[in-house]
């Protein structure tokens, strides 16, 4: 397959607003050994491209450093976790039929290389990403989508919010029979935790507001809580025997608030701050009732092995709320900012 030697990229070289965002021309990057390039048909839009444009994830010791989501950026760089396309070149000792395949990228970059490896850095923030035509990742991390139902659009919103989904639920040991409990549904990560744990056969009860009530009703929650209303009394309602596992992007004073309806043994993991990173709780409430508090940070290599399963057979459904073309970039995070969206937001090179 013909590549041509310049790209389209947008890349940020600071820290800052959507007015960093800049479209520039750039050689296209040529595939080391192990690698593969591909040619990007969707990307899909994370708040961890706002909050690394931001250098909003803080250090250890100051919270209040810019920073990437794991530490200082090597500035430019070209943002985009979340890539579906085309293999269209391969380095040395890459299998040659890889070549012309559709795949889904998994973003992760991890600290060994065992199947259960952690998450240490993430494309699009510790290496160059998919905002641009085309990317290089390393064979083992491209997934074999070929034959998949799904659209490059629905399957470019899967590895960072249906990847944080998985290893949220694999973290919280989400069992067929229990009741999760879903904060932020109408998100990208929320929808996702959604449809895993009614595919997984738990019961959802999903946390919503106003008009995005409904569709995340239409997504598969089996009950949607308003949380413009006491959602205490609300869950207690849903699930009078208290809830087996908090599924929480948002963290917050929801943490404090949802502890005390966990039931025995119960699992609150979380994933996100949406509501801020201060939490305040009654630490009786974890040791009087063998209760935990988990941090989960996106998905190991298994997690993202048994997602692409799940992408090959279309048991979920991604929902696409928004697309634009890449030299949109800043209107499209200046969109998913806002939050009035309901699903994933992506961009065509």
């Amino acid at each position: 397959m013909g590549v041509s030697e310049t790209m389209r990229a947008v890349r940020i070289t600071e820290h800052g607003g959507p007015e960093v965002l800049a479209l520039t021309e750039v050689a296209v990057p040529t595939p080391r050994a192990g690698e593969v390039l591909v040619q990007v048909g969707a990307v899909a839009l994370n708040n961890t491209d706002l909050w690394t444009r931001e250098g909003a994830y803080g250090r250890a010791g100051d919270p209040e450093a810019l920073s990437g989501w794991r530490g200082p950026i090597a500035f430019p760089r070209i943002q985009g976790a979340d890539v579906a396309g085309r293999v269209v070149a391969a380095g040395a000792g890459v299998d040659e039929r890889l070549v012309g395949r559709r795949v889904v990228v998994d973003p992760a970059l991890y600290d060994t290389e065992g199947p259960d490896a952690n998450p240490v850095g993430l494309m699009g923030s510790e290496r160059d990403g998919g905002y641009a035509e085309y990317v290089t990742a390393r064979a083992e991390r491209v997934h074999d989508v070929t034959d998949s139902p799904l659209t490059d659009d629905q399957l470019a919103t899967l590895p960072t919010a249906y990847g944080t989904a998985l290893g949220m639920i694999e973290r919280g040991r989400l069992r067929t029979g229990e009741t999760a409990l879903v904060s932020g549904a109408s998100g990208g990560v929320g929808l996702a935790l959604v449809q895993i744990a009614r595919a997984r056969g738990a019961r959802a009860l999903a946390i919503s507001s106003g008009t995005k009530i409904d569709a995340v009703r239409e997504a598969g929650a089996h009950h949607v809580l308003d949380r413009a209303r006491g959602l205490a009394e609300q869950i207690r309602t849903a699930a009078p025997e208290g809830i087996d596992v908090g599924l929480d992007v948002v963290a917050g004073d929801l943490v404090g608030e949802g502890l005390p309806l966990l039931r025995e043994g119960g699992r609150w993991v979380i994933a996100g701050a949406l509501g801020g990173y201060g939490v305040h709780f009654d630490v009786r409430r974890l040791y009087l009732h063998n209760a935990q508090v988990i941090g989960s940070a996106m998905h190991t290599p298994t997690h993202f092995a048994l997602l692409m399963d799940l992408a090959r057979q279309g048991a979920v459904q991604p929902v696409v709320a928004a697309a634009f073309p890449l030299d949109q970039a800043a209107e499209a995070q200046e969109e998913l900012a806002r939050r009035r969206h309901v699903g994933k937001i992506v961009m065509h090179p």
